[in-house]
């Protein structure tokens, strides 16, 4: 008979599912006190998305002594960018590669690859929002491009005090990263530096392409999610998970194939709330 407290593989497995999560999580958070997002909104599968713009003008104020002052009217117009999807990966591994390679190099190696091809992922769904932005800057150079970015935001959140954060290719970051001491650090698989050119943080991905920059005020970003543990998935399936439910990893041996099998699941996007809030900039040669 087994001694009591015994640690079974099963335990084990529960470990290596709470590492993943937590891995993947703690990257995330850090990228959002990065990039300044404080909003997390939870939905529920098959939940539209929506931005929203503001539209109107404001009346004339020129009005005579007792006079009726005429109404400014302002509509706020919902516009649906898709819907939230509930992501789903699985890989699996075999016995014999297990036996050929070892538990740790053929399943545990393999899935933290796929950790990082789950935030690929993410991240490509970001940057392909943020190129649909509609406010234009240009400059000649990378500090003037930038600055002439800032300065649009500047004028279209003119009521805000806001912070801007900018995303750019790391080859037209170089030159200036050559000749400056700077600090970098990482989130979520991407380099930033915080007040670079003393115009706010900037990312580095070479998901934009070179001579373009997008960039955005900080408070324009909101996280939309699909609670893992919600949408009754919890009745029907078993995830480990944090209390964010921002992804959920399920391992298990089977039998009929022996094969280690791990399941991945996690529904979240990043959207700008006002694309009018997004400035798709243009870097041009100096003179």
């Amino acid at each position: 008979m087994a001694e009591n407290n015994l640690i079974h593989k099963s335990d084990l497995a529960r470990v290596r599912e709470v590492d993943f999560t937590l891995q993947f999580t703690e990257s995330l958070k850090k990228l959002c006190e990065a990039l300044g997002v404080t909003r997390k909104i939870p939905k529920q599968a098959g939940a539209a998305l929506r931005t929203y713009r503001a539209t109107g003008s404001l009346s004339q104020g020129d009005v005579g002594e007792g006079e009726t002052i005429p109404l400014s009217k302002y509509a706020v117009e919902a516009e649906t960018y898709g819907e939230i999807a509930l992501g789903k990966w699985r890989k699996a591994t075999s016995a014999e590669a297990i036996i050929d390679r070892g538990f740790d190099q053929a399943v545990g190696m393999t899935t933290d690859r796929m950790l990082r091809d789950v935030q690929r992922k993410v991240r490509g769904d970001f940057f392909t929002f943020l190129a649909t932005g509609t406010a234009k800057a240009s400059g000649a150079g990378l500090q003037a491009a930038l600055a002439n970015g800032w300065g649009t935001l500047q004028t279209l959140f003119e009521d805000d005090e806001i912070e801007t954060v900018y995303f750019l290719n790391p080859m037209d970051a170089a030159a200036y990263m050559g000749t400056a001491q700077i600090s970098t650090q990482t989130a979520f698989g991407m380099t930033y530096i915080e007040s670079f050119l003393g115009l706010g943080t900037v990312f580095l991905s070479t998901a934009v392409p070179m001579g373009t920059y997008y960039a955005t005020a900080k408070d324009n970003i909101v996280l939309y999610y699909v609670p893992v543990g919600g949408a009754d998935l919890g009745e029907a399936f078993r995830f480990t998970s944090d209390e964010t439910g921002l992804i959920g990893v399920h391992e298990e041996p089977n039998y009929e194939n022996m094969t280690a099998s791990d399941t991945v699941v996690c529904g979240l996007t990043l959207l700008a709330e006002r694309p009018d809030g997004i400035v798709v900039g243009t870097i041009g040669a100096e003179g």
